[in-house]
């Protein structure tokens, strides 16, 4: 039947009914307990319960004159009963409410956890599958019906993302091995020309950097779908050895910071941060890596010595296949989908890629990472 299911309407009824009934109840105990309990005492012993008051249970606030007024003032006589109270003295009117603030209170600050416990669960449900993309489902058994329901519809999207990237990942994969082998063809019918010109040299150069876009993309959709495990990293350490094996090929790069531990993926990091100091040195001329703590962050810097990019387009450069016009050309090669890799592998670690130009001149590449 449906009104035995558990929904959220029902249980927000009986938790502000509930917390009603028991400020009223424990409110009537404790003026029972400290005004009425000679009375009450009496009463019980002759067989008699005391009233249970209505709410709420006086007629209001009393005047001030009542704390001193004499105890007659609070009696009214019956003709064939007892004398009766006519109503509560102010110190016993704040016990009563006190204690109806205090329950109800305390049942609004449990109610508002416990009813946005489910959303609580469906934001971390959400964050993970911006993160990985073969994240847990969400449990569609436990909750209220709109809590269910809600479970059944983020688990039924979350696996159509999946099918939608798996088959994605198959037809790119597809066509990049069927244009890899005509290239590999063309390549080696130019190499095998008699005499080298310079528009065979020209053309083997364009074969080779067709097949770099395509081993480009086939690592983008590898990445999709393996997901290497997080684990405490280095940065410092992991910065320094990609500017150490550079420095020892005579490249101008330098490096300066102390050990910085993070939750990462090692292998992804050290991709986006050859990414970034490779860039640097193409486009550049020169990479100064600088790492740098905050209480709650781990920052990267990776400064050159070129001529930036114009502001307008400094998140479009994140787009794949974006290439700056002014600085990337043919001279100094590249497929467009480096920045974008790289912010994508940023991003499932929690983390972020910025860059901005600095005033001194040359572009600052920035990464921030969470401390672990």
């Amino acid at each position: 039947m449906t009104w035995l299911t558990d929904t959220l309407a029902k249980r927000l009824f009986l938790l502000i009914w509930g917390a009603l009934v028991l400020s009223h109840m424990l409110a009537f105990a404790a003026v029972q307990l400290v005004y009425f309990s000679a009375d009450s005492v009496a009463e019980v012993a002759q067989g008699q319960l005391p009233t249970f008051p209505s709410l709420p249970p006086t007629p209001g606030v009393p005047d001030s004159r009542i704390e001193h007024a004499p105890a007659e003032d609070f009696m009214m006589m019956d003709e064939d009963g007892p004398p009766r109270r006519l109503g509560l003295p102010f110190n016993i009117l704040l016990l009563d409410y006190g204690v109806r603030l205090v329950v109800i209170a305390l049942a609004a600050w449990y109610g508002s956890r416990w009813l946005a416990k489910p959303m609580r669960r469906l934001v971390g449900a959400s964050q993970a599958l911006g993160r990985d993309l073969d994240a847990p489902a969400l449990d569609e058994h436990q909750g209220t019906r709109e809590v269910r329901e809600t479970a059944k519809v983020f688990n039924a999207m979350a696996t159509q993302l999946r099918q939608q990237f798996r088959a994605r990942g198959l037809m790119v994969a597809a066509i990049s091995h069927d244009l890899r082998t005509p290239l590999t063809r063309l390549r080696m019918r130019l190499e095998m020309l008699d005499g080298e010109t310079e528009m065979q040299a020209k053309s083997v150069a364009d074969v080779r950097e067709m097949n770099a876009l395509i081993d480009t993309v086939l690592e983008l959709f590898r990445g999709d779908s393996q997901a290497e495990p997080m684990q405490k990293t280095d940065l410092a350490a992991l910065a320094q050895s990609l500017a150490d094996d550079l420095i020892e090929q005579g490249q101008p790069v330098s490096f300066s910071g102390d050990s910085a531990l993070t939750l990462a993926q090692p292998a992804a990091l050290k991709r986006v941060l050859g990414n970034l100091i490779g860039n640097a040195l193409r486009y550049g001329g020169r990479a100064d890596i600088r790492v740098e703590q905050t209480p709650a962050e781990l920052r990267i810097t990776v400064d050159d010595a070129g001529p930036g990019i114009p502001e307008a387009q400094l998140d479009a450069v994140f787009e794949p296949f974006y290439r700056v016009e002014s600085s990337r050309n043919q001279h100094t090669g590249g497929t467009g989908l480096g920045l974008y890799i790289a912010r994508d592998l940023t991003q499932r670690q929690g983390g972020r890629i910025t860059l901005l130009n600095r005033p001194e001149g040359g572009l600052r590449a920035e990464l921030v990472l969470p401390r672990s």
